[in-house]
């Protein structure tokens, strides 16, 4: 595995980690708040073992490491290099896939939360699939929905998105405003 490039995030405590294999199924990301949610991911437990290292996220072609703030950046950039380009992915089993059993989350549209309208939440997950995961994903995060309750839908940021201040206003708000234009003028987005 090759790391192609290392890239600031919006977040000023993530990296995005660019390499030249699938880090996860297409279709579904992986996100790690401790280590204890990685126990069946060798590459993850690697990266928890990195001093400084908060929070993992994992999707398609990239991994996006948030940092404790006062990490040595250098060093935690330099470490995670090395144990990417290091680690060896069997070529013909397809990246990790643990299911829901270990906190770890996938692409809403593989596994609908509960709760909640079942069409409803499918036209919701195509639009944030189509309009706001891949501007979202382009600066290292994610975004997974987490329920429906009534017209008010509850997400969780994943990746550098997960801490960033801009996620909790800016995005959230650009995010309902989306929905009530295209979905229903009173849908009301929060974080979950």
């Amino acid at each position: 595995m090759k790391v192609s490039s290392i890239q600031p995030t919006p977040n000023p405590n993530a990296f995005k980690f660019l390499v030249d294999q699938p880090l996860a199924k297409p279709g579904q990301s992986l996100a790690y708040s401790k280590p204890e949610q990685a126990r069946q991911d060798v590459l993850a437990q690697g990266m928890f073992a990195i001093p400084g290292i908060d929070t993992l996220f994992f999707c398609d072609n990239f991994v996006t490491v948030s940092m404790t703030p006062q990490a040595d950046w250098r060093a935690v950039a330099e470490q995670v290099t090395r144990l990417l380009e290091s680690h060896i992915p069997d070529g013909d089993v397809p990246p990790p896939d643990h299911g829901d059993d270990h906190g770890h989350d996938h692409n809403p549209l593989s596994t609908l939360p509960k709760g909640g309208d079942p069409v409803m939440l499918a036209k919701i997950n195509t639009l944030l699939d189509d309009r706001v995961r891949p501007a979202l994903a382009g600066d290292g995060g994610g975004l997974q929905v987490m329920g429906l309750e009534g017209k008010t839908l509850f997400i969780r940021y994943q990746g550098a998105c997960g801490s960033c201040p801009s996620s909790t206003a800016g995005t959230l708000m650009a995010i309902q405003n989306l929905l009530q234009s295209e979905i229903d003028e009173e849908m009301v987005v929060t974080m979950s």
